[in-house]
């Protein structure tokens, strides 16, 4: 903590970023009273991660910590600017007494609102309704109510706490998968441990995958599990793509079992030319974006001007990780 630094040293905080990036907006506070340093490229991070004391993780396509970790004998604290910290995390930096936190919260009520959107995607058949009107063509059809439909949410954290609020509020039957199972509250009807997982798809018209990725949730939902959920069913994933078997997932959706899926992230990003997710008609493709909503990278940005203001008081950090869970704070409640 800062308490512990030489008196009157300004801290220094290195701000990774992609290589066509600036710096990001809303760290003016922390500007002016740290000696921060732009890291675009290897070369650049090598020069001043030496003696940095904070490292802020924008740039999540090259985990380059890793790479230089010998090198950063004066690290305290890693904050990561996503909710997920899979990309940040690494052996070196779980063993250490380095502090992480994340951005827990931010984007929590606007990934539930493409969650629903989702839902609402599907069962009012707005794809097709789309598709007929680039074609000049007008068919009218019977589409499905959302009201009264039954949602599983893998991930019972502070973001599928938000998915579930949403889609009971739009008169759904909610109900969650955590690390344990416990009875329901004002969200959830009722939250099932790993054990229950398939027979609780099996209860699921929508299934959402809103889980940290971990050693313990790659690969969690495969085969088997698009099996169990109910013919006619949906899959919507807003976790990370290697929780999610893809190729099990395109057989299950070639095959009619699953209806349709919403996906936001894939095994790899971005998701190249020529995957049949593509051309899949009964499927959605975002490009990462459920939680982006105009001004993200500003409320980013004050989650950690809040904490580096705790940092240089000697106070404790919001948000910090569970490294050796490689969980996020709260994610099970």
């Amino acid at each position: 903590m800062r308490s512990e630094q030489a008196a009157g040293a300004r801290t220094k905080v290195v701000v990774l970023v992609p290589e066509d990036e600036e710096m990001p907006p809303g760290l003016d506070p922390v500007t002016e009273l740290a000696d921060v340093h732009l890291a675009r490229t290897d070369a650049e991070l090598s020069e001043v991660i030496g003696e940095a004391d904070i490292l802020c993780v924008w740039d999540f396509r090259r985990p380059r910590l890793a790479r230089f970790w010998p090198e950063a004998s004066n690290l305290k604290w890693v904050h990561a600017s996503s909710a997920g910290v899979d990309a940040v995390l690494f052996d070196e930096l779980v063993r250490s007494d380095v502090l992480v936190t994340n951005t827990r919260g931010v984007l929590d009520d606007s990934i539930a609102e493409y969650v629903l959107g989702a839902i609402l995607a599907f069962t009012k058949d707005l794809p097709t309704s789309i598709r007929l009107q680039q074609k000049g063509k007008w068919r009218h059809r019977d589409t499905e109510r959302s009201a009264g439909r039954r949602v599983l949410v893998l991930g019972a954290g502070s973001i599928g706490r938000s998915v579930g609020r949403l889609c009971r509020c739009a008169g759904m039957v909610v109900e969650g998968l955590g690390s344990r199972s416990r009875p329901g509250d004002d969200v959830f009807e009722g939250v099932v441990g790993p054990d229950g997982l398939d027979e609780a798809l099996g209860r699921a018209e929508f299934a959402v995958a809103c889980l940290p990725l971990t050693a313990e949730t790659r690969g969690m939902i495969g085969a088997d599990q698009f099996a169990a959920m109910p013919p006619g069913s949906r899959f919507i994933n807003v976790a990370r793509g290697p929780v999610v078997d893809e190729d099990a997932l395109v057989r299950a959706l070639d095959s009619g079992h699953l209806a349709g899926a919403a996906l936001d992230v894939f095994v790899q990003e971005p998701l190249p030319a020529g995957h049949p997710f593509w051309e899949m008609e009964q499927v959605i493709v975002t490009a990462h974006q459920a939680g982006d909503f105009v001004g993200w990278e500003e409320a980013f940005s004050a989650v950690f001007v809040e904490n580096f203001r705790r940092f240089e008081r000697g106070e404790q950090l919001n948000n910090v990780v569970d490294k050796e869970r490689m969980l996020p704070p709260g994610s099970e409640s």
